[in-house]
């Protein structure tokens, strides 16, 4: 089981290496790796918050700017038949396609739970 921590806007997954007695987590927004690990839930979050700050630090330093998780834009590629189709089922509902397609992937992937 993959659990997931939060700190500002950066979110990272969390697994437990059993054998060596360890939680290792990664920052998952970021295409940037940035990890951390803790013998305890809390030493594990103190981590993730201090490597968090340490990666805002490290950009500051070299005059980098923070990578922003998630822009909320991507592109996605399709067969021209699921284009078309999605072109009319938006105009169906009287939508832009980028705002038919935003509705349909939220629906999708996270029902009520993503308006957080």
């Amino acid at each position: 089981m993959t659990n997931i921590m939060k700190y500002k806007k950066y979110v990272a997954t969390i697994e437990l290496d059993a054998e060596a007695g360890l939680f290792h987590g990664e920052i998952i927004n970021l295409s940037d790796v940035v990890t951390f690990q803790g013998r305890s839930i809390d030493e594990l979050r103190q981590a993730f918050k201090e490597s968090v700050e340490d990666y805002l630090d490290a950009c500051a330093e070299f005059g980098k700017e923070p990578e922003k998780p998630f822009t909320g834009q991507f592109v996605v590629r399709v067969r021209p038949e699921v284009h078309r189709s999605a072109v009319l089922a938006a105009k169906a509902e009287n939508k832009s396609l980028n705002a038919w397609i935003a509705e349909k992937l939220e629906q999708a992937a996270c029902g009520q739970q993503c308006h957080v």
